[in-house]
């Protein structure tokens, strides 16, 4: 079937977009461990010889040891928690305006990515592809990659509406979504390299979601999943962009 404006350039580079949408660099996350004071308790004070200056209440003064050390580990059970949800409080505010990255200066995507490092530090699921949080179809807040963004394009030859990714791992298979005012679509199967890392391959591109194209082939790069929770997602491409998505449907199937 001939194709008509939409095999212009400027759509052949939009199909480049879904094409290399996500690379990987990674950085491993930052953990640490509590650990226990164990306390001791000996008679400070000899009735034969008294000493004045030692405490005449070590029993209090243990008891008392004991209690701060409990507190501050139990403290640090719920560190973790408590900086991701403010580091996420922060990112949210720090992209906001920045219209998916299109409008970030370079100060503004340093601070953003300052902030998902943090972020990343504090990861809890050290094994994303094992869990089922990943399974889910995720908006596109925020990212650095140009192949997305076209920044070079005037605003109204860019991708305007929300831009969706959806995974399921039963199947290994991803799909990248474009809503207004194009409607592409591609899809690609995954292959775990580690429990972080996929090799994406796309396989078919949908031209305004209804024509379908088979890919040539060149279709291919690594993501690797940086942070995961269930509202967020962190990815880092091999071409150092960062991709921030947020969770919207955690029932949606991606084709086969």
């Amino acid at each position: 079937m001939a194709l008509t404006s939409s095999s212009s350039p400027a759509f052949s580079t939009s199909i480049t977009a879904l094409l290399k949408s996500h690379l990987q660099s990674p950085k491993e996350p930052i953990t640490c461990s509590p650990s226990f004071l164990t306390l001791t308790s000996k008679p400070l004070l000899s009735s034969t010889n008294p000493n004045p200056k030692i405490n005449p209440f070590p029993a209090q003064n243990a008891v008392s040891l004991k209690w701060r050390t409990k507190v501050s580990f139990f403290s640090g059970l719920f560190t973790k928690e408590k900086n991701a949800k403010i580091l996420k409080y922060e990112l949210f505010n720090a992209i906001a305006l920045l219209d998916r990255g299109a409008e970030a200066t370079p100060e503004d995507q340093e601070r953003v990515d300052q902030i998902a490092l943090e972020l990343e530090a504090v990861n809890q699921i050290k094994e994303p592809l094992k869990s089922s949080l990943l399974n889910e179809k995720w908006e596109l807040l925020y990212t650095t990659s140009q192949s997305v963004l076209q920044t070079k394009r005037p605003k109204f030859l860019r991708p305007n509406g929300k831009i969706y990714q959806a995974i399921n791992l039963d199947t290994l298979r991803a799909q990248n979504m474009e809503t207004w005012p194009f409607f592409n679509q591609a899809t690609a199967n995954l292959v775990p390299i580690n429990p972080r890392r996929v090799a994406v391959k796309f396989d078919y591109f949908r031209i305004a979601g209804l024509i379908p194209i088979k890919s040539p082939g060149s279709g291919r790069g690594q993501l690797e999943i940086t942070y995961l929770d269930e509202e967020l997602r962190i990815s880092r491409g091999d071409r150092g962009n960062l991709f921030i998505l947020k969770m919207v449907d955690p029932s949606y199937r991606v084709p086969l």
